[in-house]
């Protein structure tokens, strides 16, 4: 099944426009979740939406949003009164401005996008938009909506493609001053220095993802198949930490045990096997 796009719309630069779609690049769907189950009957837990005071049920055409003013009283916005408000960075990516990219705080970055030809008609349009922000090695800012929320989005070319991201504002990124000032000033020796270099030279290796490994998805995978197939589970005795004399010793000891090897591509946690997933427990589905 063709994935589903999260928009549609079209990119604009200047006079230059192409109809696109946007797919999230990135998923959740193939991590194992669960339901939240009564533990007495193994039957899942149902949510109701009740009138806080009335403790009633309300039917969906019922609800409506409301902006809280204080404890008690809230302003109803109608979904017309949101439609009025509109931008046409509803329908439309309108390239404002390029940046370099290393002048893009990485906590400004929230999540990508794979940005594609919306139909047979555009693609002219697509690869000239992506061509001139390839050659000129910036990214293209632009605004787009999603989710009823207006978005900065940072367009970068990929291959053929281009991949947009999604960027906060500033109002949402806290200051570090409000983090960092307590830190001490400590004075890092050179020795000290030296042999953590030491230590980071042994670990130094090329960027490949399929190197990392959840390690947390495959003990729970195992945990899950163990559990269909009625063994007993048992606390695993708690890791022992060594005793750390001093800083200097260790790094000594750290450097000592680090040696430059090769790493192992990771392997990809075998998935709870099918009748897991129906067990009484029906633990596969987020609630």
């Amino acid at each position: 099944m063709a994935p589903r796009a999260n928009w549609k719309g079209f990119l604009r630069l200047s006079l230059v426009t192409c109809p696109i779609a946007l797919y999230p690049a990135t998923s959740e769907t193939e991590k194992i979740s669960f339901n939240q189950i009564n533990k007495n009957t193994g039957h899942r837990i149902k949510y109701s939406k009740v009138d806080a005071e009335t403790g009633e049920e309300v039917e969906p055409e019922d609800i409506v949003k409301g902006y809280k003013v204080d404890t008690d009283t809230y302003i109803e916005v109608s979904k017309d009164e949101l439609d009025n408000i509109a931008l046409e960075s509803t329908h439309t990516v309108d390239i404002d401005e390029f940046v370099p990219r290393d002048e893009i705080d990485n906590r400004f970055l929230i999540r990508p996008y794979y940005i594609v030809p919306d139909g047979k008609v555009g693609h002219d349009a697509y690869a000239v938009i992506r061509e001139t922000i390839r050659t000129m090695d910036m990214v293209a800012l632009g605004r787009i909506v999603l989710t009823n929320r207006e978005h900065i989005i940072a367009l970068e070319p990929l291959d053929k493609g281009i991949v947009g991201t999604l960027l906060r504002y500033p109002y949402e990124v806290r200051e570090e001053s409000a983090y960092f000032d307590d830190i001490k000033d400590v004075k890092v020796t050179k020795e000290m220095l030296d042999l953590a270099k030491h230590i980071v030279e042994t670990k130094t290796t090329d960027f490949d993802p399929k190197h990392f490994e959840d390690h947390y998805e495959a003990a729970l995978t195992d945990l899950i198949n163990r559990k269909r197939n009625g063994e007993t589970i048992k606390a695993p005795a708690p890791r022992k930490q060594g005793n750390v004399i001093n800083l200097m010793d260790a790094l000594r000891e750290s450097l000592k045990g680090e040696t430059k090897t090769a790493r192992r591509p990771a392997r990809a946690p075998q998935r709870a096997t099918k009748k897991a997933t129906h067990s009484k427990a029906r633990q596969r589905k987020a609630s």
